[in-house]
């Protein structure tokens, strides 16, 4: 294994993924170190959808959702069998706080930032008498139902390929291996590592931390460290019950007016998400009764053949963690706009990718290669091997001159 890269990659996330990829597509050489597993951590906690974010309209993320809206096309042209698309039904009721020409203009402007107009992203409006179509949904108070669509996928699956294209273009994967320190010279990136009980170092021009809820624990491991925002881990739990409700995806309202999705996964129904602060430690996150009691109770409002089902027959349940901007307000209207975080902006040793979608993770990456091209094309040889050379042709030409 080589000692000498362009990049080190901590952390095997989508996001990490992304960026390892785009690297060795363009002839960097990359390491890639992860802890645990492959898509351990949110990867494969998230709520499988590829997406433009149609809740995102209502707090303003116009260019988010566009961004998303591009790069769902480019997935399911390029990865179809990893991507498809699936219908998505919104049921509105009297009770809905989103009343049904807001729910269209949300669907219009959508398919305007699609900026396609095919099945993609076209809407219609259902007959809410057309039970077949409505998978058993709750009829009573029910006043409207739409369907547009949207793309579903296994996230880690899609995680697992992204690191085998990267793979192929030379990455290496370092796992498990944990991080230790880097320090940044006036040259290079010196990186000590865990690796099959061994302490290592490697040497690269720039490290990207792509740890997500790890972030902030693997910053303060870099010296100097890359400039952080006021940050906020955020818990989403999602349940999956042992029913197969429809092939549809349902879009509904819970309680408290937070958006729910009841969607197919494995043979059976996965509903989710919830969100609250989450102040531990992230490998330690997990469902509190409150959380799945309430996706519970929103999926049986919904679906009355639910209703006969107890906590204690669910199939699984998980949560998973965002990491968004600190603030004091709600984390639903909160941006979700990714935050590459560097400790030089015009010549980056350290960079932090902090939050960041599933489905933007090709974006996140382009956005990280623009940051580091500065310091991944400079002309100088940076390596301690060439140092040794160059000290050791120094120390001759002295010799000779005496």
């Amino acid at each position: 294994m080589s000692t000498e890269y362009d990049v080190l990659v901590v952390g095997a996330g989508i996001q990490g993924a992304g960026v390892a990829e785009a690297l060795t597509a363009e002839g960097y050489r990359v390491a890639i170190l992860e802890q645990d597993a492959i898509a351990s951590g949110t990867s494969s906690r998230s709520s499988k959808l590829i997406h433009g974010g149609l809740r995102y309209l209502e707090s303003g993320q116009l260019s988010l959702v566009r961004e998303c809206l591009k790069e769902r096309r480019w997935l399911l042209t390029n990865k179809p069998d990893l991507v498809h698309m699936v219908p998505f039904i919104i049921p509105v009721y009297r009770h809905s706080r989103r009343a049904p020409w807001k729910i269209r203009l949300g669907l219009s402007l959508y398919a305007l930032l699609a900026g396609v107009f095919s099945s993609q992203s076209r809407f219609r409006k259902i007959n809410i008498h057309d039970h077949q179509a409505l998978s058993g949904l709750n009829s009573e108070d029910l006043i409207a139902v739409y369907r547009y669509f949207d793309a579903q996928t296994d996230d880690a699956a899609l995680t697992q390929e992204v690191i085998r294209t990267a793979e192929r273009g030379g990455a290496e994967l370092i796992c498990p291996g944990s991080l230790v320190g880097a320090e940044v010279t006036d040259r290079f990136v010196r990186a000590d590592y865990f690796h099959q009980g061994q302490l290592n170092t490697l040497h690269c021009r720039a490290l990207v931390n792509c740890t997500g809820p790890w972030i902030s624990e693997t910053n303060s491991k870099c010296s100097p460290g890359a400039k952080l925002p006021p940050l906020e881990l955020v818990a989403g739990t999602h349940i999956q019950v042992p029913l197969k409700i429809s092939n549809k995806i349902f879009y509904v309202e819970a309680e408290d007016g937070r958006a729910v999705f009841v969607m197919p996964w494995q043979g059976e129904t996965l509903v989710g998400t919830t969100e609250r602060p989450y102040h531990g430690n992230p490998s330690e996150v997990k469902p509190t009764l409150e959380e799945k009691a309430y996706l519970l109770r929103t999926l049986k409002q919904y679906f009355p053949e639910t209703r006969p089902l107890q906590l204690s027959e669910l199939s699984d349940s998980w949560a998973g963690l965002r990491v968004l901007p600190g603030a004091n307000n709600n984390p639903f209207s909160r941006s979700r706009e990714t935050m590459i975080c560097c400790d030089d902006d015009k010549h980056p040793h350290i960079v932090a990718v902090a939050g960041g979608k599933l489905t933007s993770y090709r974006a996140t990456a382009r956005s990280v290669l623009k940051k580091l091209r500065p310091q991944l094309d400079s002309s100088r040889d940076w390596s301690p091997a060439a140092m040794a050379s160059e000290q050791s042709s120094k120390e001759g030409a002295k010799e000779r001159n005496l």
